[in-house]
Formats: C-alpha cells, structure tokens, sequence
C-alpha cells in the first residue's frame, strides 16, 4: 500500500533542509538562527555552505598549498562550532558543504546538484542595500536559483526570530 498524503507530508517536513551560507558577516547569526528555528518548530534539517576564496597566485607552490590547507582547517573548525550550534537547537547534526570558488557560483552549483535541498536562507545586511549575494540571486542569477529563498532581515533579534519562526 502507498502512503497516506498525511503521511506524505510528514515525510517531505523531515526531509526539508534549510541551507545557510556561511559567510563572515554578522547577518549570518541572524540566518542560521531563523534556519534552525524554522527546522526545530517545522520539521526538517539545516545544512550550512562554506565558500573557501580560492588562494591567489603564489611564486611558491609549497606555500599556497599550506595556505589552502590552513584555510580549510579554519573553515573547519568554523562550521564544527556553528554544527554544535545547530544541533543544541534543531537536536540534529547539520550537513555540511565545505568549497573553494566564488561563492555565488559555488551556491549555484550546490543548489543545482543536491535535491535534499528545500529552501535557502539570506539574511539582509543591516547596512545600505541588500548584500551582494542577495542583489545577485535576485537579480542576473534569479532564473538559476530552483528553491525558495528566504530573506531574514539581519537586523532582528532573538525574540523578534522566536516569533516569525
């Protein structure tokens, strides 16, 4: 016998990933937050995306090697902290995406090739415009991108997140 829709629909709200990209602004909190929110009191898993810059040109390979490698242990070390995070919230350990590029091609290329992905969750910059990755996804990229975005405003707070999630 085939599922249930009740049953149907309780599948899809587990199988929802909530992917966040984790960049160094201060409106990342505010993003990762809303995600694991979103997934504890909805249903679902966060998955968290690290866009390593690639090293520039260096006269000495040995060095940009260890350069790369001290990147990746950093970008490591990062989303192992975030991961705890996320799983004190959600009670899930997150997935994790770790990729050297341009960030918004690396988005766009995860977003192509991994279908767990549900939605992706942004949050604005708290100063002038909408960041550069926002303008880009909603912009020249916007036929690219084949899930939901939802665009946190990153100035909100806590309980402000509490409530809309």
């Amino acid at each position: 016998m085939g599922e249930t829709a009740a049953e149907k629909a309780a599948t899809a709200k587990r199988d929802r990933v909530f992917l966040v990209v984790v960049d160094d602004s201060a409106e990342r909190d505010v993003a990762l937050r809303y995600a694991c929110l979103r997934a504890r009191n909805g249903g679902g898993r966060v998955a968290l995306l690290r866009v390593l810059e690639p090293v520039g040109m260096i006269e000495w390979a040995g060095v940009g090697v260890l350069m790369a490698e001290e990147r990746r242990e950093e970008a490591e070390k990062l989303l192992s902290g975030l991961g705890a995070q996320v799983q004190e919230i959600t009670g899930s350990l997150p997935i994790v995406e770790i990729r050297e590029g341009e960030p918004r091609d690396q988005l766009l290329a995860l977003l192509e090739e991994d279908p767990r992905i549900s939605i992706l969750v942004l949050a604005s910059s708290t100063g002038s415009g909408p960041g550069p990755l926002i303008s880009a996804l909603t912009g020249r990229y916007a036929s690219r991108v084949r899930v939901p975005m939802t665009i946190v405003p990153g100035g909100l707070d806590d309980r402000e997140l509490e409530r809309v999630t």
